[in-house]
């Protein structure tokens, strides 16, 4: 095993798991294939990447990421009102995912309300403004 420990550029194998703070599992590979990034490529947010630094292979630790260092706080001006009519093929309900066509392709947004006139969609990502913890088991650093 090297003493190599993470820094810029290093590339790294880990295993992780990213939940909620109550617990609910969001995402993990613990059960699955190792991922592998180079620190600073864009793979990882950045506030997933600073606590890496410093950790070398063996490393196992969990990190709290705020959500101003995770995904961000929910922002006003991603919900959307929509004319109903745009929806007229479908069976809304709040909490129902809908994908638009955009330039750069899919994006997700959630039904927040609806009525005759006009649906309320939230294009804020799922995870702002929550509070993650991230579990970490480093694998390698090259």
């Amino acid at each position: 095993m090297s003493d190599k420990t993470i820094g810029p550029g290093a590339t790294v194998t880990l295993h992780f798991a990213i939940k909620l703070e109550d617990g609910q599992l969001v995402d993990s590979n613990f059960e699955s294939a190792p991922a592998t990034f180079t620190l600073g490529d864009g793979n990882l947010l950045p506030g997933f990447e600073e606590p890496l630094i410093g950790l070398a292979a063996g490393s196992e630790s969990t990190f709290t990421i705020v959500p101003e260092k995770g995904f961000g706080m929910p922002s006003p001006a991603n919900i959307q009102r929509l004319p109903r009519a745009q929806f007229k093929d479908m069976e809304l309900e709040p909490g129902l995912v809908v994908s638009f066509k955009e330039p750069g392709g899919e994006l997700p947004g959630v039904v927040q309300s609806f009525d005759e006139q006009v649906v309320h969609i939230d294009f804020n990502h799922p995870l702002a403004g929550k509070t993650l913890l991230f579990d970490v088991k480093i694998l390698q650093v090259a």
